[in-house]
């Protein structure tokens, strides 16, 4: 008898050479197509347990399998669009199964346009998956639930100018009662003045306000914090065709963030991303970002992140049907002290770096069929006094995807 898990192995042979063969009635064409995809994955520390820790269960590695199915519709009515997905997975662990769910990303979207000056697009979205590990030790399921809405417009009243203005509400619920405070909902107004180049190039104004909004009190210790927050931006939007091989794209500027429950409850500073892509006459395309960003952090010994990131990747089209990625990416987390707290003096052990490298290689043998193969690297040098410990982890994964 095989092992449990060779199975899921076998299974994703067996599905990927099965999806090998032309569909009888697929054709690219057609508005509404059946998905579906198997996966497998592998990780030594899929909990992120801290170095020289047995783990829970003294088990640090563990083994899935992903199934999902849905729907995808994609239609265009005159000037008018409409985009659909529906998928439904299911996620089984070999040896936690505390943590096996079920899995949803519904979505829905409209790319309106009237006339030859106004266009934009609207939708909704709800997604079920699992949260991350990296910042939260523990060995129960921690399902995060995403909904969100929008709406934005754009009024092309000029051959070189248009407006733009949009809306978005995001909303996050977490299933651990332990993780509840961290529920949120966050509303996004933005205001954005464009130049259009010749060159297919833009120059924007972008200002931007968010407004955030938490149902439940954190509480530490004896006291209550409430995390209501506001953050308002004003950045420059800049995506630059510098020549047919290289672009840039930019959008940076000033960010002020109002959060009574920490400190003096005001953060204010430069903040953005910037991110370049260069491909050559050939099979390579190069990339690479790099960005600062402010974000809040819910803790009695410091009021805020400043967040320094960097990353690089080249993907190689070997063939028509075979491409090969390779990224890295580097993030430190500065954090900064309440003024007279007892880390006020700890200086470098304020901060944490989180780096991490991947490999994936993907086969198309038809145009609505891929087969994935990836791995790994993540590594997390932490700091004692914030609590956030080191960690090593290295995984693995295999998929085959289908659209008929």
């Amino acid at each position: 008898m095989s092992s449990p898990r060779a199975r899921p192995l076998a299974l994703l042979v067996c599905f990927a050479a099965a999806q090998a063969v032309p569909p009888a009635q697929a054709r690219p064409s057609d508005a509404l197509h059946l998905a579906a995809s198997l996966a497998y994955g592998h990780d030594d520390n899929l909990l992120r347990v801290p170095d020289g820790s047995p783990g829970f269960d003294n088990t640090r590695e563990d083994s899935w399998w992903t199934r999902e199915a849905g729907l995808v519709f994609d239609k265009t009515y005159g000037r008018q669009r409409i985009a659909a997905v529906a998928r439904l997975s299911r996620t089984d662990f070999d040896h936690f199964k505390q943590l096996d769910y079920d899995g949803r990303d519904l979505r829905a979207d409209w790319y309106w346009q009237l006339g030859r000056r106004l266009q934009g697009k609207a939708g909704a979205s709800y997604q079920q998956v699992l949260a991350p590990y990296t910042d939260f030790l523990s060995s129960e399921r921690n399902l995060r639930k995403t909904r969100s809405t929008y709406a934005e417009g754009t009024w092309r009243f000029h051959a070189a100018w248009a407006a733009r203005a949009g809306v978005q509400r995001d909303k996050y619920e977490y299933d651990l009662s332990s993780q509840r405070f961290n529920n949120r909902t966050e509303d996004a107004y933005e205001l954005e003045l464009d130049y259009l180049a010749r060159s297919d190039s833009t120059v924007g104004l972008v200002a931007r306000r968010v407004e955030g909004k938490y149902p439940f009190p954190r509480l530490i210790g004896p006291l209550t914090f409430i995390d209501n927050f506001t953050q308002d931006e004003l950045k420059l939007r800049v995506k630059w065709n510098a020549s047919g091989a290289t672009s840039v794209d930019a959008l940076a500027g000033y960010t002020r963030r109002k959060q009574p429950s920490f400190g003096s409850g005001r953060t204010s500073g430069v903040a953005g991303k910037v991110k370049a892509t260069w491909q050559p006459r050939g099979k390579l395309t190069w990339n690479a970002a790099v960005w600062r960003d402010f974000a809040p952090l819910e803790s009695t010994v410091v009021s805020y992140t400043l967040n320094k990131g960097a990353s690089a990747g080249v993907q190689w089209d070997a063939t028509a049907k075979i491409r090969l990625n390779a990224d890295f990416v580097a993030e430190r987390r500065n954090y900064n002290a309440r003024e007279g707290g007892s880390a006020a003096a700890a200086g470098d052990a304020l901060r944490d770096l989180i780096r991490t490298a991947s490999l994936r290689a993907t086969w198309s043998p038809r145009p609505t069929v891929q087969i994935s193969a990836g791995a790994a690297h993540q590594a997390r040098s932490g700091s004692a006094v914030l609590g956030t410990s080191s960690f090593r982890s290295n995984s693995m994964t295999l998929s085959a995807s289908a659209q008929f």
